[in-house]
């Protein structure tokens, strides 16, 4: 296929991406809080080191109720309950020769030749094993951290120092994933200063230490490890294995696409010691297969390729645990990420399917149809399965054909067929994801917890739909976790606690996993809120505990439908009428803002002196935006008492009371000389707010007479000589003409004074 087809495809490609997801819009979610809001308020907690960065590993261990987290030459020991309090830091900076050799070889001595602490693991009851890049010289080593809660310890053993060769990558913008199970690390990783040799890796334990066949694309081709977990497939010990998750390039693309980037699931059992005259001290068990993230499409699917991040959430069924995945797109024609759902069945089912095979470079690959030796490849040496004891007895043609066949041809597909959660063009991606398990009034529902690349974390709960397996997201809220919009890097979360632990290349935030009060004070809204932590009380929406025996507790997380559970409900809040003024000819903005995001705002008006009320429409005078509405062109027949509601899946719930006054021009003007001429007036400043309505309705400043919205002030000391009904005006407002809101789409006249 020649450049031509090769630039036709990918045009088609396009084409085809801009059919399935062009019309999509990113899903706004119901609570957006700020950064300063959830420190001010919601419990949010930050720690940081003076003049470090990258906190790339966190570890929660429950037993001692810290939090240790890896970062650029320390490492640190934060409380599980509070992290900003009892913190205890250790310095494990690089040697200086080594990170003179290191900035001899053209790496920048202040940024890269550091050690960069990429792994913690719990070794034993009170050591950690830790693992750095140690300015491109990978290190590691053991720490002690006692086991008294009363007296945190965190010491270096300096007698306990190992080469981190194969644990540790060597440049610090790499990724290394590994895990620790008895003894011995499990880890996949670049085991060369160039990065070129990537490998899967054991080492430690009194076991020989086994790795992937060096410099076989058909292996592993260019990977970046993300996550390595152990998963036991039945009582016996003996058919434990290790599933690694990452992504690489496709060996089995079409050359026309180039280098095609695919996300993998691989496989090794944990009693594998390497064959006996073939693969010698490499893996004769590892096997791979695709893992897809995908939308269908009429013409094809839209993939979601590049895996970042994945959570093993336990199930009922302890063999079966459900795998969390984030992907993000490798387009450059749009940005796009989604969540994956995986049953750990399917993975399996992959692995016992038909293997991957091309017979020559001009052929296709395609499912193999020759006899498959016994013990079938990829089968750990038990009982189980057959007679042999150890990967050592296998015969040649079962180690020959594992080394010839290490791709499976069958992909593991998502419940359900398709991302559970999906966003395109929000402005970020997704970098990290936990999950939590909740027991709710009327279900149980997965939380997740999704950080991306601008400091946000969102929280999404996974709702059936249909029949099983199918669910999908539902994004309940987006923090602002860090000040400066870092990238979240890594997450972990107690859900003894009832903690989220975030980090990233600037530090570390602690934020609880629910805000029941901030969903608002009354039963709709905490009902509409659907998050499975919260529930009403009858006074207020509070943390929803299963075994309480409260009745009159309401929740309603699969439908989110007040209608019912809080009919009889009379705990909204009293609105108080306030005034606003405006001055004829001119222009009002009527503040009123939801809670929640997903509200829309329906108005009313009611003139002075009469009982009815009208819908305020949609027009060129009367402008719907978010926050409230606009009213351009004041006229006198404009004053009386307007009626903020917000509604949401139909429900209703009054926000405000607003009671307009329109000013004449010369209305405005005497009663600014009034004042003026009174004896004893105080000197200008905040309390004349006469004065401030003729500095806001002169012709000049944005070319039209405005006003947005004086909120009346206190009762003055000594009353002024003016009608009584006009309060003096507490301070200046805050927004101006030139802020005005966009312009929104004209609707029909629907009032005759419209």
């Amino acid at each position: 296929m020649g450049r031509a087809a090769a630039a036709a495809m990918i045009q088609g490609l396009v084409l085809l991406w801009a059919a399935v997801l062009g019309g999509a819009t990113p899903t706004s979610p119901r609570l957006r809080l700020s950064f300063s809001e959830l420190q001010a308020r919601h419990g949010l907690r930050t720690f940081r080191l003076e003049r470090t960065c990258c906190y790339d590993t966190l570890l929660v261990d429950e037993e001692r109720g810290r939090l240790f987290v890896g970062a650029e030459n320390h490492v640190a020991s934060l409380n599980l309950d509070n992290i900003s309090r009892r913190a205890k830091k250790l310095a494990w900076p690089a040697p200086v020769d080594w990170r003179e050799e290191c900035n001899w070889a053209g790496k920048d001595i202040g940024t890269e030749c550091m050690n960069f602490v990429k792994l913690l693991h719990s070794y034993n009851r009170t050591h950690l094993l830790a693992c750095g890049t140690g300015a491109f010289h990978p290190t590691c080593a053991f720490i002690e951290v006692g086991h008294r809660l009363e007296e945190p310890v965190l010491r270096l053993d300096l007698r306990r120092q190992e080469d981190g060769k194969g644990r540790s990558p060597y440049d610090p913008s790499h990724r290394a994933a590994s895990v620790l199970v008895g003894e011995e690390l499990y880890s996949g990783v670049a085991a060369d200063l160039m990065g070129r040799d990537f490998t899967i890796f054991r080492s430690l334990g009194r076991r020989p230490s086994l790795r992937t066949e060096p410099h076989d694309s058909r292996w592993l081709n260019e990977p970046k490890f993300i996550k390595v977990f152990w998963i036991p497939e039945n009582e016996n010990p003996d058919d434990d294995k290790i599933y690694f998750f990452f992504r690489e390039l496709a060996v089995e693309a079409s050359p026309a696409l180039g280098h095609q980037s695919v996300s993998r699931v691989g496989q090794i059992c944990r009693n594998d010691v390497g064959g006996q005259r073939s693969l010698v001290n490499k893996w004769t068990t590892f096997l791979k297969a695709r893992l897809v993230c995908s939308v269908p499409g009429m013409e094809g699917d839209t993939h979601f390729d590049q895996l970042q991040d994945l959570f093993l959430l336990a199930s009922r069924d302890r063999w079966t645990p459900l795998l969390y995945a984030v992907f993000t797109t490798s387009s450059d024609i749009f940005q796009g990420s989604a969540v994956c759902v995986y049953s750990m069945n399917d993975v399996r089912r992959a692995f016992l399917g038909p293997f991957a095979h091309k017979e020559g470079p001009l052929h296709q690959w395609v499912a193999y149809q020759g006899r498959v030796p016994y013990p079938r490849p990829g089968m750990c040496p038990s009982k189980t399965f057959g007679t042999f004891s150890s990967t050592k007895d296998f015969p040649d043609d079962v180690i020959q054909f594992a080394r010839n066949h290490p791709l499976m041809y069958n992909s593991v597909l998502p419940m359900g067929g398709r991302p559970l959660f999906l966003q395109v063009g929000a402005g970020y991606t997704f970098t990290q994801i936990a999950a939590d398990h909740v027991v709710a009034a009327d279900g149980h529902y997965d939380v997740l917890f999704i950080g991306t690349d601008v400091g946000t974390v969102l929280k999404v709960i996974s709702v059936p739909k249909g029949g099983v397996p199918n669910a999908e997201g539902l994004l309940l809220e987006e923090l602002q976790v860090f000040e400066d919009s870092s990238a979240v890097t890594s997450m972990q979360i107690s859900s003894k606690r009832h903690q989220l632990y975030v980090a990233s290349r600037s530090g570390v935030a602690q934020i609880p996993l629910h805000r029941c009060a901030a969903h608002g004070r009354a039963c709709a809204e905490c009902c509409l809120a659907r998050d499975p932590y919260c529930a009403w009380d009858g006074a207020t929406c509070t943390r929803f505990q299963s075994s309480s025996k409260r009745r009159f507790r309401r929740q309603d997380v699969r439908n989110g439908d007040p209608s019912a559970l809080c009919s009889g409900d009379t705990s909204h809040p009293v609105l108080l009428e306030q005034k606003v003024f405006g001055v004829e000819g001119g222009s009002v903005f009527l503040e009123c803002e939801p809670r929640s995001l997903q509200a829309h705002l329906d108005w009313t008006f009611q003139r002075a002196g009469e009982q009815a009320s009208t819908q305020v429409p949609a027009t060129e005078r009367a402008e719907r935006t978010r926050a409230g509405l606009l009213l351009r062109g004041l006229r006198r027949r404009d004053a009386g008492l307007y009626l903020c509601t917000a509604v949401e899946q139909g429900f209703s719930q009054p926000m405000r009371r607003l009671a307009l006054h329109v000013l004449s021009v010369a209305q405005a003007e005497r009663l600014a000389r009034t004042e003026d001429a009174a004896p004893g007036a105080p000197p200008p400043g905040p309390k004349l707010w006469y004065r401030d309505f003729l500095q806001l309705v002169e012709p000049g400043g944005g070319g039209s007479n405005s006003l947005r919205m004086c909120r009346p002030p206190p009762a003055p000391q000594t009353p002024p000589e003016s009608p009584p009904e006009l309060p003096r005006r507490k301070g200046r407002n805050r927004r101006t003409h030139a802020q005005e809101p966009p312009r929104a789409e004209r609707g029909p006249r629907s009032a005759a004074h419209w």
